[in-house]
């Protein structure tokens, strides 16, 4: 089947309606490949604690953290069939699922760039001139990319509406740290938590700097010294993830905002990997009337072909559901996007 591969300014063009983004881990890696990739996560991250679960990656040769999770829980569940695996080697198995998690938090946040000014003023500009086309904007990611370039408007005039509902507390307004307050005006959801959102318990809270004057990388680093764990959606299927969005109020609520956005989608840096069906069906299912996909690389690949089979799936899937809107999908060069390089 042939299929037109537009540019991103095509692509703006055919759009319908309200524009809303969802970012994956290609939005990072564009910038960062050495950090963000899985590869570099892994060459990076410490498994002293669990060294089974390096040896897992090893015996698989892959280095996609959330695989390796998803493997480790389906053989727990597995095993237990099997009379002869014994509960000791079942309980090390889901340890080391548990621990994978943990391993990827503390790899990220120990090879996070430190602070905001480590990305150049021109990349910053690139990406809020991409993020200027967006309504909503929703990542999947854990980083602070997407944080750092909507508080940058020191650099340009864009105004990119960065209101992710946290406000400061009602009744601690010098508390160093603010809450989540205001869901329902939010234009920035992190779906799958991020590196600088706690839960305390009572309260949902967001590290800054304005608060504080310490970065927040350096905060999130001593959070994690101290035991304490951001929140993080690092399930490796997608029903246990749906299963921890739904424990959240905060996550249930940014996924209810994704289900009902309506005019046009854009997907940034997303394999659409079965591990995020949870996402994808409610694109299916909602009134989102175009969706536009980016690729990257050569279209032809097999990952890219993958990526644009299932992307088609979703308007068969949408033609089978009765009364709701027709769902158009279209494929865009990623590097047309120019998020973190504009061409001169």
């Amino acid at each position: 089947m042939s299929t037109k591969i537009l540019t991103f300014s095509e692509s703006l063009d055919q759009a319908k309606g309200h524009k809303h983004l969802l970012l994956g881990n290609g939005f990072s890696i564009a910038l960062k490949p050495d950090i963000f990739s899985y590869g570099a996560l892994f060459d990076k991250a410490d498994f002293s604690a669990s060294p089974h679960a390096r040896e897992v990656f090893n015996a698989l040769n892959i280095r996609d953290f959330e695989a390796v999770i998803r493997l480790l829980v389906e053989m727990g569940k597995a095993l237990k069939a099997y009379p002869d695996a014994g509960q000791t080697l079942i309980d090390q198995i889901n340890k080391d699922a548990d621990a994978i998690k943990d391993i990827l938090v503390n790899a990220i946040a120990g090879n996070h760039p430190d602070h905001p000014f480590q990305v150049s003023d021109e990349q910053m500009a690139c990406c809020r001139r991409f993020l200027s086309c967006f309504e909503h904007k929703y990542t999947l990611n854990y980083d602070l990319l997407l944080y750092w370039a909507v508080m940058r408007d020191d650099i340009d005039r864009q105004d990119l509406h960065p209101d992710d509902g946290f406000r400061h507390p009602e009744d601690d307004d010098g508390a160093d740290y603010v809450t989540w307050q205001e869901g329902n005006k939010a234009t920035i959801h992190y779906l799958h938590g991020a590196l600088h959102l706690f839960d305390t318990g009572p309260d949902l809270v967001k590290y800054t700097w304005s608060r504080t004057s310490i970065r927040i990388i350096d905060q999130v680093r001593q959070a994690l010294d101290a035991g304490k764990y951001p929140m993080f959606v690092a399930e490796g299927t997608s029903r246990d993830k749906l299963t921890k969005i739904m424990h959240s109020a905060y996550l249930h609520k940014a996924l209810r905002s994704f289900s009902a956005i309506s005019g046009s989608l854009f997907i940034y840096g997303h394999s659409l990997a079965e591990n995020d069906e949870h996402v994808l069906r409610l694109i299916e299912k909602g009134t989102i009337r175009d969706v536009f996909v980016s690729l990257y690389g050569d279209h032809a690949s097999p990952t890219n072909r993958k990526i644009m089979s299932r992307a088609r799936r979703m308007t068969d899937a949408r033609e089978k559901s009765k009364g709701r809107n027709r769902l158009d999908v279209h494929f865009f060069d990623a590097d047309s996007a120019e998020v973190w390089k504009c061409e001169a």
